[in-house]
């Protein structure tokens, strides 16, 4: 007798090697959508009957939806970070999280180095010069930006993506800083990276990039007090999540000079639209989240997210549960 594959449902039709794994080893329904999020009530229909999830961090898996899924035992994201889910909800029922690490670490990090570079250079700013026609005779202080060849990077957050940051700071002959929940030697020993406390590493960076993941702790990080802290010469880099930093302070910094530019692909609230004050600003650079966005990363982490699901519900071991 052929064994009942596993019923689970899945929040927005995936790349299609993901769709094939899930097919093989499970009962499939899903939000047959590919760019148009699933609405609230679809959600709470679509996981009634599934064993098992996989969603995206635009869907918000609170205590409602998994209420609503009382067969649930599994809830796969196809991202690295899952705030938008209820974990103490999913442990009070015992349903197993897992996400996607590790495979988008080399993607964010060139992405933060686009960037700053971009920031530094004010590429954004002269591609627009250019197109509005404003390109006339050169002078000695045409379009000047900052220097980013051996200077001082600091990176907030030394997990994986920072780590990848600072590592390609060595190629830039820069002095390498790093501020984290606390220090690391070994990181220290690899890429030749100095711990500082926040204050110091803001006051001695000429280039900040924010990898730090959004906790309790780290929501509203960056303010009016830090962002006073930083060179007026400095570029601000986020990559991580919108809510560490506290966007109408940034945009009040960045009139004020201080610091200099910045390049960002995450904000407080997503998506932005085109009346945002950061649009306003000459001196910031801005991408929609992306920071995964290479074909190679999405495809592999679509597919990382359903072999990640078809495990546990089959349970065989994946190395990543969340803990």
């Amino acid at each position: 007798m052929t064994p009942t594959k596993p019923r689970i449902f899945v929040t927005r039709r995936l790349p299609d090697p993901a769709m094939a794994i899930l097919a093989e080893h499970c009962t499939v329904s899903l939000w047959d959508q590919v760019e148009t999020p699933i609405p609230r009530a679809e959600l709470l229909r679509g996981v009634a009957a599934a064993e098992g999830l996989l969603c995206l961090i635009t869907d918000r898996i609170d205590a409602e939806v998994i209420a609503a899924a009382p067969h649930l035992r599994a809830v796969s994201i196809m991202a690295v970070g899952y705030d938008n889910i209820d974990r103490a909800a999913l442990a009070a029922r015992g349903i197993t999280l897992t996400n996607t690490p590790d495979v988008l670490t080399e993607t964010t990090a060139d992405l933060a180095w686009a960037l700053l570079l971009a920031a530094a250079r004010r590429v954004v700013e002269g591609h627009k010069l250019i197109e509005r026609g404003g390109w006339g005779p050169w002078y000695p202080m045409q379009m000047v930006g900052q220097d980013i060849y051996g200077r001082t990077l600091g990176v907030v957050g030394a997990g994986r993506i920072g780590q990848a940051v600072l590592r390609r700071g060595r190629g830039f002959g820069m002095r390498l800083l790093y501020h984290n929940r606390r220090p690391n030697p070994a990181l220290e020993a690899d890429v030749g990276a100095a711990y500082r406390s926040l204050a110091d590493l803001l006051a001695e960076s000429d280039a900040v990039v924010v990898t730090a993941p959004l906790t309790a702790e780290t929501r509203g990080m960056f303010g009016a007090a830090q962002f006073a802290l930083m060179k007026p010469t400095s570029i601000f880099v986020n990559v991580a999540r919108g809510p560490l930093v506290r966007e109408a302070d940034l945009v009040e910094a960045l009139r004020a000079g201080r610091p200099w530019a910045a390049g960002l692909d995450v904000f407080e609230r997503e998506p932005i639209g085109p009346d945002h004050p950061l649009l306003t600003l000459p001196n910031v650079v801005l991408t929609p989240h992306i920071g995964s966005a290479s074909i190679a990363t999405r495809m592999r982490m679509a597919t990382l997210a359903a072999e990640n699901l078809v495990a546990v519900l089959h349970g065989l071991p994946t190395p990543h549960v969340v803990r």
